[in-house]
C-alpha cells in the first residue's frame, strides 16, 4: 500500500461516519467514500498539509450533492422514510454524543435540515471541527457556517429534547419490547417498507393501536416466512440496543426504540425495506 492509499485508509472510518450522518444511508455513504477515493487519487496532493481536513471537505461536499439529488426520491417515498440502519460497536455508546448523533431518532430529525445545515451540524457537534475548518469544507464563509450551525441547533433542540439515557435502562426497555409491546400511551410506531413489503403506510399512535397492529402481523406469514420460523436477536444498532428479525435465510427487519426522560418507550422505528437492510445483513459493525 503506497502512502496515499495508507492515508486514505487511515481516515476511511471517519469519512464513512461523516457521510452516513449527513445522508442517513449506509449504501449512499459507501458510494460517497468510494467517490472520495477517486477524487483523492486524481487530485494534486502536493500542497495538502492536512489530509484529514482535505478528505472531510471532499466527503462533505459529495454528501451534500447526493443529499440534494435524493430529496425528490425521499419526498415521493411510499410510506414513512426512515434512515438505513447499521450495526455499531457495543462500546460506541460509551461516547454519548456520538451515539446520540447516529441514533435513528436523531437521524430522523437531521432529515428535516437543509443539506448545508446538516453537514455543518455533523462536522461541528459530532466531530468538533472548528468553524474555520467547516467553512473550508463546505466552501462557505465562517459567518455563514456559524449561522447555519445556530439554525441547526435551534431546529434540533425544538424537536429532540436532550437528556442522557442510561445504556442499561435502554437495553432493558428494548428487551421488554423484545418480549412484548411496552411503553406509555403516547408510543408511536414508524414502519418503513418502502412499498416493497407489507408495512403500515402511516405512523401508528398509541400503545393499544401498536399492540393491535403487531398482533395482526403475527397471525399470518410475513413475506413468505412463518412467524414460528423467524428468529430475533438484540444487537447494537445505530449506537444503541436494537432488534434484528431474521427468517428464510435473510434479515427481515430491524427494530429500535426511543425513550423519554423516564425511560418509557415513546417511539419505535421498524425498518423492513429490504434495500435498507443490506448494511445489517452483511454483519459489519461500521461505527
Amino acid at each position: 500500500m503506497n502512502p496515499d492509499q495508507q492515508t486514505f485508509a487511515d481516515h476511511r472510518n471517519l469519512l464513512f461516519s461523516i457521510a452516513y450522518r449527513i445522508l442517513g444511508s449506509a449504501a449512499d455513504a459507501e458510494d460517497v467514500v468510494q467517490d472520495a477515493w477517486f477524487k483523492w487519487s486524481a487530485d494534486d496532493r502536493s500542497q495538502v498539509s492536512d489530509p484529514k481536513a482535505y478528505l472531510a471537505r471532499i466527503v462533505s461536499n459529495l454528501s451534500m450533492e447526493r443529499l440534494r439529488s435524493t430529496r425528490h426520491q425521499r419526498e415521493t417515498y411510499v410510506g414513512p422514510w426512515l434512515p438505513e440502519p447499521i450495526l455499531t460497536q457495543a462500546d460506541a455508546a460509551d461516547d454519548i454524543a456520538a451515539a446520540e448523533s447516529v441514533s435513528m431518532a436523531m437521524l430522523v430529525v437531521l432529515e428535516t435540515l437543509s443539506p448545508l445545515e446538516r453537514a455543518v451540524f455533523v462536522l461541528k457537534e459530532v466531530f468538533d471541527f472548528t468553524y474555520a475548518e467547516i467553512g473550508d469544507a463546505v466552501e462557505r464563509s465562517e459567518a455563514a457556517v456559524r449561522q447555519a450551525a445556530h439554525c441547526a441547533r435551534e431546529h434540533i433542540r425544538a424537536r429532540r429534547p436532550r437528556f442522557e439515557t442510561d445504556r442499561v435502562k435502554k437495553r432493558e426497555a428494548t428487551e421488554r419490547f423484545f418480549a412484548a409491546v411496552t411503553g406509555g400511551p403516547e408510543v408511536t410506531l414508524w414502519t418503513d417498507g418502502g412499498g416493497k413489503v407489507r408495512q403500515a403506510m402511516r405512523p401508528i399512535i398509541g400503545v393499544a393501536n401498536v399492540a393491535k397492529w403487531i398482533a395482526g402481523t403475527i397471525k399470518r406469514p410475513y413475506e413468505g416466512v412463518e412467524i414460528s420460523d423467524m428468529t430475533a436477536e438484540v444487537v447494537d444498532i445505530n449506537g444503541g440496543p436494537g432488534i434484528v428479525m431474521s427468517g428464510g435465510g435473510r434479515v427481515i427487519a430491524t427494530i429500535t426504540v426511543d425513550l423519554d426522560a423516564d425511560g418509557r418507550i415513546v417511539t419505535v422505528h421498524n425498518v423492513a425495506n429490504p434495500d435498507k437492510l443490506r448494511a445489517v445483513a452483511d454483519g459489519v459493525k461500521r461505527i
